[in-house]
């Protein structure tokens, strides 16, 4: 028949396994927010926050209407589908006309770079460029037209 010394020492770990467990459920309700899992693993007020925050993007339709020159151009270039300010940034403040100033020009070099620098994890079809073998310097736009790179 076991002593009851022998018992002792479990009865210790489970008393500590489950002061722990009291000190996990005690600092999980003081720090995690109280709308925290209304949406399954989302914080409910994280939707009003993104609300509040200014609107910075004003989409391709609001380029177009100012810019139907550039709308058309690119129609027939393989950048039809490469949003506006996806390159020049967002615009919302410049469409609205809050923001008179013309937008800034994007860099011709880097701004290429970053869609069309050679990379093993790109497709094949996709125009990839070995940077120092295609122009060592200058700009992509002195022999391409930002727009439609293949006109």
């Amino acid at each position: 028949m076991p002593d009851r010394r022998d018992s002792a020492h479990l009865i210790r770990v489970a008393a500590l396994f489950a002061l722990g467990i009291t000190l996990f459920l005690i600092a999980r309700a003081f720090l995690l927010p109280s709308d925290f899992g209304r949406y399954g693993q989302y914080r409910a007020g994280a939707l009003d926050d993104a609300r509040a925050r200014p609107i910075a993007y004003a989409g391709q339709v609001a380029c177009v209407e100012c810019h139907s020159d550039v709308g058309d151009e690119r129609k027939a270039g393989s950048h039809a589908h490469v949003a506006c300010e996806s390159c020049h940034g967002p615009l919302a403040r410049h469409a609205s006309g809050d923001d008179t100033t013309t937008p800034a020009r994007p860099d011709g070099r880097t701004t290429c770079m970053r869609c069309h620098l050679a990379s093993p994890s790109k497709p094949a079809a996709f125009p990839q460029i070995v940077l120092k073998d295609h122009a060592d310097e200058g700009p992509c736009i002195a022999c391409h037209k930002p727009h439609a790179p293949k006109l």
